[in-house]
């Protein structure tokens, strides 16, 4: 005789999402599991593109700051009102306060980072020092 346990779905679900990747990955996105958003650096020869992905948050709502090297980004959750018109039957949608930050490099100059926010990405443009600016050089091999 064989002896099958069945959890249920959800449980399963919630379960293999927060262990599925032990050990491998494990403290890698316990961040991400808690309420910060996912994000995408790039390089390219001028400048490091930064993409928060917040999607459903109002940009007055963010705070972005750099201080001594450290660049820190932050998203303070609005107190919402209760509607006493309507009584809310299921609420999926979660907004939390969230704080990320980042060194900065001594070659990205912080006084030019400009920051935007559409479709719900917050996308900053951290632009290098001309010092450090480098243009692909070909050799000739002689």
């Amino acid at each position: 005789m064989t002896l099958v346990k069945h959890r249920p779905a959800h449980f399963s679900n919630l379960f293999d999402e927060f262990f599925g990747n032990y050990p491998v990955n494990w403290g890698k996105d316990i961040q991400a599991a808690f309420g910060n958003p996912k994000v995408n650096i790039h390089e390219t020869a001028d400048a490091y593109h930064v993409e928060l992905n917040a999607p459903g948050r109002n940009k007055e709502d963010f705070k972005i700051d750099v201080e001594n090297g450290l660049l820190t980004i932050s998203y303070e959750k609005k107190t919402e009102t209760e509607n006493k018109e309507y009584k809310t039957i299921r609420k999926e949608f979660s907004y939390q306060s969230f704080k990320r930050s980042f060194n900065l490099d001594e070659n990205i100059d912080a006084n030019a980072i400009q920051a935007k926010y559409e479709n719900g990405v917050l996308k900053l443009l951290l632009p290098k020092k001309e010092e450090v600016k480098t243009a692909p050089k070909q050799i000739t091999i002689s």
